[in-house]
């Protein structure tokens, strides 16, 4: 859901190539990444489940709440790996299109083993301004620690401009979340705005809650490849 209520599109007839990255710190491992929609995940047992359970926010602890807010458009899987894959394509930035399915990249793990990370893709506004996109992303509390979001966010880079989108908003970073306000800085993206007083948190210094400000953070895609968009 948004402000403006759901913003949803048809189920997807194809899917982006999945896609390899590195580990930071680590050449012998890498995560892949694998595009999916509600349609697709059903060929997946128990993935829907294990993602309803980390993501674990107590406002949409029904299921059907969360498929209908995480599946409204496009979701990203990114899998922990350490296997080779068979690379059909290195593109630029050193980004490498492999052949490996969701399921051969899980090779037979449990998703909690396996799953380093995933995040949706949808408009953030509706009609006319629905080429700008948002994304939410959640590493499992297992997979943190291990430079998964930092993936996760250079992957969205990627992957967004080939969904189509011309432009990202995330309309609330909150400001005593350093490491996302510098990890989205470092990806060049810029501070449109500030929001005073934009949420409700805990105190970091003891008990109760306080006020705390907010970034509005912005990236154009303009002139970023395209090439093989997803339908």
């Amino acid at each position: 859901m948004s402000a403006y209520g759901s913003i949803s599109r048809p189920g997807r007839t194809s899917y982006l190539p999945s896609t390899a990255w590195h580990c930071p710190g680590d050449a012998q491992v890498f995560v892949t990444l694998h595009h999916i929609d509600q349609s697709a995940i059903k060929l997946h047992t128990g993935l829907f489940e294990y993602l309803h359970c980390v993501f674990a926010d107590e406002d949409v602890r029904d299921p059907d709440t969360f498929g209908a807010y995480f599946f409204a458009s496009d979701v990203l899987i990114a899998i922990a790996n350490s296997k080779e894959v068979k690379v059909k394509a290195e593109l630029e930035g050193g980004v490498k299109e492999v052949e490996m399915s969701l399921e051969a990249a899980r090779g037979g793990r449990s998703w909690e083993e396996c799953v380093a990370g995933f995040y949706y893709v949808k408009p953030n506004y509706p009609g006319r301004s629905s080429h700008i996109c948002n994304a939410g992303f959640i590493v499992p509390p297992s997979q943190r620690g291990g430079g998964y979001g930092r993936i996760l966010a250079k992957s969205y880079l990627h992957y967004a401009p080939k969904l189509g989108y011309k432009a990202s908003v995330f309309n609330l970073v909150y400001v005593n979340n350093v490491a996302s306000v510098r990890l989205w800085e470092n990806l060049n993206f810029v501070k449109a705005g500030l929001i005073p007083k934009a949420g409700r948190l805990r105190r970091t210094d003891g008990p109760g809650e306080e006020y705390v400000d907010a970034w509005v953070f912005y990236k154009s895609f303009e002139g970023v490849d395209r090439d093989t968009p997803a339908s």
